[in-house]
């Protein structure tokens, strides 16, 4: 049978960088867009917050991670207003944004394997779980932004949270160090799409113009 690891404290550590990455994500995004400080740090929370909100929704996991814990909120929303003093000194925006929200994806699809194996879901919901965690948040910032959401452009995106989803649920049975493990995927599943955007690793295309004579 398979099994994840416990929640253990590198999965609590990673998860306080991740809700930090994705509110810098978030606020370069809205710097783009020219938004106010507020509409700043409420995009940041969405996108930290939304993948988890909707996790917790679908499986009927309540209460809802930022309401049992509101420093969830105020983290995202700090690091946005940082992200804000700090822009016109970081060169290169474009790679920190690839890399961070990388860090966001990898380390929330964890988070959503761990929420779905302690509420004994199958391992189809426990991937589904982890995938909804790390995507969902990056797509609805991407939406608010009136961007084309990263899932549907860019390298392998999705796919990326289900290789590391089902590492993290599945080979746990090498009887690994539970800390260890959770490093081990973190670094597999950042390697993967930090390759994925460097040598434009993509999935088949559909394509259908509706153009074609018969």
């Amino acid at each position: 049978m398979w099994s994840l690891p416990p929640t253990d404290s590198v999965l609590h550590l990673l998860a306080f960088v991740a809700l930090t990455a994705e509110g810098m994500t978030a606020a370069l995004a809205a710097g783009r867009r020219s938004m106010d400080y507020v509409g700043v740090c409420l995009l940041a929370c969405v996108t930290a917050l939304g993948g988890g909100t909707l996790r917790d929704l679908f499986l009927g996991h309540y209460p809802l991670v930022w309401v049992a814990n509101p420093i969830y909120l105020a983290l995202p929303g700090g690091a946005a207003l940082l992200t804000i003093l700090i822009a016109r000194l970081v060169h290169r925006l474009h790679l920190a944004f690839i890399v961070l929200d990388a860090i966001g994806l990898v380390v929330f699809t964890m988070i959503g394997c761990n929420v779905g194996w302690q509420m004994d879901a199958s391992l189809p919901i426990v991937i589904v779980s982890g995938m909804v965690t790390g995507c969902a948040g990056g797509v609805l910032r991407d939406v608010l932004c009136n961007d084309v959401p990263l899932l549907f452009r860019s390298e392998l995106y999705a796919s990326v949270s289900v290789v590391t989803g089902l590492f993290y649920a599945t080979a746990f049975g090498l009887n690994l160090n539970a800390e260890l493990w959770t490093i081990l995927t973190f670094v597999l599943g950042l390697s993967f799409r930090l390759l994925a955007v460097r040598y434009s690793w993509e999935m088949p295309k559909f394509v259908f113009t509706g153009d074609e004579k018969r």
